[in-house]
């Protein structure tokens, strides 16, 4: 949005699991009103992004050319993939996740585009607000 590069380590194959901040708070919910005393769940959506792709869609979405992703040096032991388990709330609590992957991060940048104000007040006095 600030016509910037946008750096991704490597080559970008690292991968990352997503979940829209909705979900969670769905999932969180869920666990606390019908999770055994004591249960431990992970909370994920399954579905795995490569960050070049994210970066990509991203830029995509903005209507903004794929010339903007800066490839720079990967962090020494980066690891190569985040990802959780999460089939037992699945399973024993009957949650999903609602948003798409493509949803949720529609609706981040349409907040971020809404809220530039915020945004810009977060910069300006370097993320202590």
């Amino acid at each position: 949005m600030h016509h910037k590069a946008v750096p991704v380590y490597a080559k970008g194959l690292n991968q990352r699991e997503w979940l829209f901040v909705s979900d969670c708070a769905s999932a969180i919910l869920k666990v606390l009103e019908k999770a055994k005393d004591g249960s431990i769940y992970n909370i994920g959506s399954n579905i795995s992004i490569r960050n070049i792709d994210l970066a990509r869609m991203i830029l995509d979405m903005l209507g903004k050319s794929s010339r903007f992703i800066k490839f720079v040096s990967d962090r020494p032991g980066h690891d190569f993939r985040y990802a959780l388990d999460s089939h037992r709330i699945t399973k024993e609590l009957g949650w999903r996740p609602k948003v798409s992957f493509e949803e949720g991060i529609r609706e981040t940048l349409l907040w971020y585009q809404k809220n530039k104000f915020w945004c810009k007040k977060k910069v300006a006095f370097g993320n202590k607000t």
